[in-house]
């Protein structure tokens, strides 16, 4: 691994977590998905690849503002159809 790529790339990405998903997703779709670099380099290494686009600031992550996905308020509603299809109790 080029650590002059890693660097540069930190400094556009300081996640670490972020920036080893972002990296290694697109290292496999260079290797495996037959994707075309958008970078020139004389490097054969898909992850070096992938952290030079990075650096260059041609590969980027956004985050949404809002979940959409709450699960939360799914459980909530699942909770409510359940009891709503509960018989209710037979009186004597």
């Amino acid at each position: 691994m080029n650590n002059e790529y890693l660097a540069r790339a930190k400094e556009r990405i300081p996640d670490a977590k972020t920036l080893i998903i972002l990296a290694s997703k697109r290292a496999y779709d260079l290797a495996h998905r037959k994707k075309h670099p958008m970078v020139r380099t004389k490097d054969d290494n898909y992850l070096d690849i992938a952290l030079l686009e990075i650096a260059e600031g041609l590969l980027d992550v956004t985050f949404a503002d809002k979940v959409e996905d709450d699960f939360l308020k799914q459980a909530e509603a699942l909770k409510m159809a359940a009891e709503a299809e509960k018989p209710a109790p037979r009186e004597q």
